[in-house]
C-alpha cells in the first residue's frame, strides 16, 4: 500500500502544527508508525486517504458516526442549511428544536445549554456544580477523560494515556489540589473520600468508560454512586459524550436506569458536526447566565449547521429504534467471533464491549480499570494496528481507545475485519 502523500504531508505539517497533528492520538506514535494517514474524504463505512487508498473505518470519528459517514438524509439537510448561512451570533429556531429533542430522549435533562464541544460542556458543568453546592472540590475516576480543561486532566485517559502520561504540564498545583481521583468501580474509595472530605461539589464519571479502552460497568456501582452523592449533597455528573445516543437513545443513564443531576453530551448531538451540550435539573441550570451568574458563552454555541445535522440524526434514530437493536446484535456477534479466534490461536487477548463499541485488549486477564489497561501489551497492539492498516482497515491508533461500528457497516465489511484479525493473531502466535 502506497501512502507516500501522507508521509510528505506529515513532514509539511510538522513545520506549522505542533507534532504535525491537531489532536495527539492522530500522530500514530503509540502504534510505532513514522507518520499518520491523512484522510481526504469519507462515505458510508469507508475512509479515503490522500493517496487514494480505501479503508474500512472502525473508529467513526470516535463515536458520532452511528449512521456512517455522509448519511444521505443528513447530508442533504446540511447542504440546505449552509445556503442559509453558517454563523449568526444570534439565536435560531433550530436550537430550540434540538434542545426539545434531547430533552425527550434524556428525561433527566430539564434544560440544556449548547456548546461547541464536549470539552467545553464538561468544563461548564463542573463550574455550575460548584456554584450550586457552594463547594470547591471534584471527584473524578482514573482513566476517565472529560476533555482538556485543567481540573479534569488529572489522571485522565484518552490521548494522555496514549503518550504514557496521566496528567498534563501547565496545570497549577492549586487546581490539582481541588481534584480528587479514585479507581473506577471502587465504591468503597468514594465512601471514604466523601466521609472525610466535606468540600466536594461533584462527582464526574463516564458511566461506561471508553478512554482507557472500553471498560464494562456494573449497574450496582452507578446505583451506589447515585445514592452516596444524593446523601452528601454532591452533584452527580454523567459524561455521556461517547455513550449519549450511542449505546441507546437515552444514553447509559437509560440503559442502567440511573438519573444523574447533570449530563454532558458531545458531537453525536450534531450528527458528528462540531457541537456539545450539558443539561440537567432546572434549579442547577437556572444558575447559568443570563438567568443566573454562572458565566458561559460562545459565538459558535448552537451553530446552525451542526444543529440542523443533529436534529435530522436524532430524528432518524428516534424513528428507527431497530437501529440500536441491529447494532447491539452485530456487536455481540463480533465479540463471539473475536473470542473464538482468541481461543483458536491461543493469544493473550480479551474483549470488552457495550452495545455498539468494543476494545480488544492484549491481555488474558479481564480489564476492569486503568491499572489493568496499562498492563496490556503495547507491542501486540502495535502488531494489531499495523496488520489492520496493511489490510485496509483503520482501527484506533491507541490501545486506550474504543472501536465504534455504524449502522451502515455491511457483512462484507465484517468479513474483511475478521479475515485481517486472523492474520493479526497468526503473526502474534509466531
Amino acid at each position: 500500500m502506497n501512502t507516500n502523500n501522507s508521509k510528505i504531508l506529515f513532514e509539511e505539517a510538522k513545520k506549522s502544527i505542533p507534532g504535525g497533528v491537531n489532536s495527539p492520538v492522530r500522530a500514530f506514535q503509540s502504534v510505532k508508525k513514522d507518520y499518520p494517514i491523512f484522510i481526504k474524504s469519507a462515505n458510508g463505512s469507508k475512509l479515503y486517504d490522500e493517496d487514494g487508498n480505501e479503508y474500512l473505518d472502525m473508529i467513526g470519528s470516535w463515536g458520532p458516526m452511528i449512521l456512517g459517514h455522509n448519511y444521505p438524509e443528513v447530508l442533504e439537510i446540511v447542504k440546505e442549511e449552509i445556503e442559509n448561512g453558517t454563523s449568526f451570533g444570534l439565536p435560531t429556531k433550530k436550537e430550540v428544536i434540538l434542545a426539545e429533542l434531547v430533552k425527550e430522549c434524556f428525561p433527566s435533562i430539564k434544560k440544556l445549554r449548547l456548546t461547541t464541544s464536549g470539552t467545553e460542556a464538561a468544563m461548564a458543568a463542573v463550574r455550575v456544580a460548584r456554584a450550586y453546592t457552594g463547594k470547591n472540590k471534584i471527584i473524578k475516576f482514573e482513566g476517565c477523560y472529560h476533555g482538556h480543561s485543567d481540573s479534569l486532566l488529572v489522571k485522565a485517559g484518552s490521548g494522555l494515556l496514549t503518550f504514557e502520561h496521566q496528567d498534563s504540564n501547565g496545570i497549577t498545583k492549586s487546581v490539582t489540589q481541588d481534584t480528587i481521583t479514585a479507581p473506577f468501580g471502587d465504591i468503597e474509595k468514594i465512601k471514604e473520600i466523601l466521609g472525610n472530605e466535606k468540600d466536594v461539589a461533584c462527582v464526574i464519571v463516564e458511566p461506561i468508560p471508553a478512554n482507557m479502552g472500553l471498560i464494562e460497568t456494573e449497574k450496582e456501582f452507578l446505583q451506589q454512586l447515585r445514592e452516596l452523592t444524593a446523601k452528601e449533597n454532591v452533584v452527580l455528573i454523567f459524561d455521556e459524550v461517547i455513550t449519549g445516543f450511542r449505546v441507546t437513545l437515552g444514553g447509559a443513564q437509560k440503559l442502567y436506569g440511573i438519573t444523574p443531576d447533570l449530563t454532558i453530551l458531545g458531537k453525536i448531538i450534531g450528527g458528528g458536526y462540531p457541537v456539545g451540550g450539558f443539561g440537567g435539573k432546572e434549579e442547577i441550570m437556572n444558575l447559568i447566565s443570563p438567568v443566573g451568574n454562572v458565566y458561559h458563552a460562545g459565538t459558535l454555541s448552537g451553530n446552525p449547521v451542526s444543529v440542523a445535522a443533529g436534529i435530522k440524526t436524532i430524528s432518524i434514530l428516534k424513528e428507527n429504534p431497530k437501529i440500536y437493536e441491529a447494532l447491539e446484535k452485530r456487536t455481540k456477534e463480533i465479540v463471539e467471533k473475536v473470542e473464538k479466534l482468541i481461543e483458536k490461536y491461543d493469544v493473550p487477548a480479551s474483549i470488552n464491549y457495550a452495545n455498539s463499541l468494543f476494545t480488544i485488549f492484549f491481555s488474558k486477564e479481564k480489564v476492569e480499570n486503568l491499572e489493568d489497561a496499562i498492563k496490556t501489551s503495547d507491542d501486540f497492539y502495535s502488531i494489531y494496528f499495523d496488520v489492520m492498516l496493511e489490510n485496509g482497515i483503520i482501527v484506533p491508533p491507541s490501545k486506550y481507545e474504543a472501536h465504534f461500528i455504524s449502522y451502515i457497516h455491511s457483512d462484507e465489511d465484517y468479513n474483511k475485519y475478521f479475515s485481517a484479525l486472523e492474520k493479526v493473531f497468526q503473526k502474534i502466535k509466531k
